[in-house]
């Protein structure tokens, strides 16, 4: 689908466009409502027209960050023709989200940003927890194929590599670049090679 202009974006695809740069670079509590409507270049009144609050446009935020890496991931899986590739696929995807070309550099996982910001037990939070569920769940079906169907040890292995995947971003976040994912990645393969 060819990009839209900016003249032709709806005020929902401006707000939504605002936020995902304003939460990224100055964090949901660090964006105010008159920056978010500046950022998008609409009255105050669209944003009360398109989300019911504050709260709704970051749970959409959240979605579409969770959208985001599934599409980079999916893009990855095409080319994967076996398990172990099918789980390089997940480390590389984290690699692409990496290397974005963010408006001031790569500062680690928006997701896990976002949660750090939320309280405990917030639906903002349990969306962040949902992703990261949904990788392990990724990794474990992958790691499941690779190990001839021995759930127990994908699982394990699975939250082995989910740790070695939010460690390698978060210091990918620190150094901006994606070196750490890549590392992890190497790492990961090593683990596989005895299946």
């Amino acid at each position: 689908m060819p990009p839209r202009s900016a003249s032709s974006e709806t005020a929902y695809e401006k707000l939504l466009g605002a936020a995902r740069v304003l939460f990224y670079n100055h964090g949901i509590n660090g964006t105010g409502i008159d920056a978010l409507v500046r950022r998008a270049g609409v009255a105050k009144k669209s944003l009360y027209n398109n989300f019911a609050s504050k709260e709704e446009l970051v749970a959409t935020y959240l979605r579409v960050r969770h959208e985001e890496w599934l599409s980079l991931y999916k893009r990855r899986l095409q080319a994967a023709a076996t398990p172990r590739d099918r789980v390089m696929a997940v480390f590389m995807a984290y690699g692409d989200h990496a290397e974005f070309a963010y408006e001031n550099g790569f500062r680690g996982c928006g997701l896990l940003n976002a949660a750090a910001e939320l309280p405990a037990g917030t639906p903002g939070r349990q969306t962040v927890r949902a992703h990261k569920e949904e990788v392990e769940a990724i990794l474990t079906a992958h790691l499941t194929d690779l190990m001839s169907g021995d759930a127990e040890g994908a699982r394990g292995m699975a939250r082995h590599f989910a740790f070695l995947l939010e460690g390698s971003i978060s210091r990918a976040g620190l150094e901006g670049s994606s070196d750490c994912v890549t590392q992890a990645g190497i790492i990961a393969r090593q683990m596989m090679e005895a299946y």
